[in-house]
């Protein structure tokens, strides 16, 4: 998984009824674009995230 400053994630539930999260990677802590990236989720809360199988990366282009 690659990403770039702006780019949105998408973090999907895991579970039947969890909401799914989506955020704005305002780091890439990786080299080349690789994970961990620093994101500010919608709700206004900033985490370290190490996207797994249920995450997306959006670029800002498409």
């Amino acid at each position: 998984m690659q990403a770039t400053v702006g780019d949105e994630i998408h973090v999907h539930g895991r579970t039947v009824g969890s909401a799914e999260q989506h955020g704005e990677i305002l780091e890439v802590r990786g080299e080349h674009g690789a994970p961990p990236y620093l994101v500010r989720f919608a709700d206004g809360h900033e985490g370290l995230v190490f996207p797994g199988p249920d995450c997306e990366v959006q670029s800002r282009a498409e």
